[in-house]
């Protein structure tokens, strides 16, 4: 049997990826029409006065509810499917990280959270995308937070390696299991109650897609570390 070589396997994938994408899409616009005339009945049923309202009330609320878990979900998947090849410009870690953080600071001081920052300042530049490295760093700053339901403190370090750049981000917090922390990476996999369990996926997706990678340590009861890494622009000679 003739083999399928490596073009033909990512045209493939690209293929499919890009099936899954239009399908999820022609989803979320019924299922927006669904949960909007969902809002408008329940406005309808809290002006009227008669027997049952509470029970109607509650399954429109049910309904709602739904509506907003599967729209999450699909944005979710959408971000992960859609992801390609990023225009990558030279820019600073630290101002993606400091951006992140200060955006998260209010969370982190009602929570009882002290932020702390090693930001090397001689850190030299990578090649980013600034959106979608954000929004890698932001589910990963946001998983750790949470994590930290009585407060704690986050230690976010970056510093030079010989291999590139390095960001570390430890928490305090419940931390994983074995079994947890083999499986977080994949798709549709989580322990929280309603979660797409797309979060941490399309995180290391688009680290990757900077040429960089991500790894983690973790032990129950004493936290979490993320390590990243992003290799260093290409010196032109």
């Amino acid at each position: 049997m003739d083999q399928v070589d490596d073009s033909e396997l990512l045209r493939q994938y690209h293929e499919l990826a890009e099936l899954a994408g239009s399908l999820a899409h022609e989803i979320k616009n019924p299922l927006s029409v669904i949960h909007m005339n969902a809002d408008l009945l329940s406005e309808e049923l809290s002006e009227s006065d008669w027997p049952g309202q509470r029970r109607a009330e509650s399954k429109v609320d049910m309904i709602r509810q739904q509506c907003q878990r599967m729209e999450n979900l699909l944005r979710d998947f959408l971000r992960f499917s859609r992801m390609r090849d990023l225009e990558m410009t030279p820019g600073s870690l630290n101002e993606q990280v400091d951006t992140v953080l200060r955006l998260y600071q209010p969370q982190a001081d009602r929570s009882g959270i002290e932020i702390i920052r090693y930001l090397d300042s001689d850190l030299p530049s990578i090649l980013l995308h600034s959106d979608s490295l954000q929004a890698s760093l932001i589910n990963l700053v946001k998983n750790a937070l949470e994590a930290m339901r009585d407060g704690g403190q986050f230690v976010v370090r970056t510093s030079s390696t010989p291999r590139g750049v390095a960001l570390d981000l430890i928490d305090t917090g419940c931390g994983m299991d074995d079994g947890t922390a083999i499986h977080m990476f994949e798709p549709f996999y989580s322990t929280k109650n309603g979660g797409s369990g797309l979060g941490l996926p399309t995180a290391r997706k688009i680290i990757e897609a900077h040429g960089g990678r991500i790894s983690v340590q973790s032990e129950v009861g004493r936290g979490t570390k993320f390590m990243l890494e992003f290799p260093p622009p290409a010196r032109i000679r």
